[in-house]
């Protein structure tokens, strides 16, 4: 992602009240043009569901995917706010595409916040070693640059999405949201593969 201005981040999340990483990305896709990563945001639906983010999403279902062959399994919940929009076709095909997704990328969380401090120290010292020699300001970038890719790559709601690696599932998951008008989050999953551990995401909720 290139490097974005923090003051027009800071207007453009007063603006829509999108999360930081959004509007970074909006601001990426439309040049740092602050008007024209508005309008990219309210096209994407996560303008919307920044509004909808302090409703309480009490209601839901828990999705299952079995792959070909049954070797590996997801149990994914997904809540949004009334029972009603948990039976509608659109919600439904979005639990199993998430429950796909979690088969496909095989995630550790569905988000960053979920990650133990342990592990993301671990990954810290690992790529501050791989920078060695290097400046210290310049190991520190590098070092937030790699957490960075590190997080898109474990945690579900930064990933891309399988079928269109240009959005990542939290943009799906708003656009969805936008659809229904309700709010949408994914609070847990579990990864069941033959012969190994089952994989599973934290009890926290992971919110679009």
């Amino acid at each position: 992602m290139a490097e974005v201005n923090a003051a027009v981040v800071k207007q453009l999340r007063e603006k829509t009240g999108a999360g930081v990483m959004d509007c970074k990305r909006a601001l990426a896709e439309c040049s740092g043009q602050l008007e024209q990563a508005v309008v990219w945001l309210r096209e994407k639906g996560i303008a919307g569901a920044a509004k909808r983010a302090g409703r309480v999403a009490s209601d839901g279902t828990i999705g299952a995917y079995i792959h070909t062959g049954g070797k590996l399994g997801v149990l994914l919940e997904v809540n949004c706010e009334t029972d009603f929009v948990a039976k509608t076709p659109e919600f439904q095909n979005l639990v199993k595409e998430l429950a796909m997704q979690v088969a496909a990328t095989n995630p550790r969380a569905v988000r960053r916040e979920e990650i133990p401090p342990s592990v993301i120290e671990q990954e810290r010292q690992i790529y501050a070693a791989q920078s060695a020699g290097k400046p210290a300001p310049v190991v520190d970038k590098i070092v937030e640059g790699k957490l960075e890719k590190f997080y898109r790559e474990v945690c579900l709601l930064e990933q891309g999405y399988m079928r269109d690696p240009a959005r990542t599932v939290s943009e799906l998951i708003a656009e969805y949201s936008a659809t229904v008008g309700e709010k949408i989050e994914v609070r847990r999953f579990i990864r069941f593969q033959l012969g190994e551990t089952a994989s599973e995401g934290s009890d926290g909720a992971g919110t679009a």
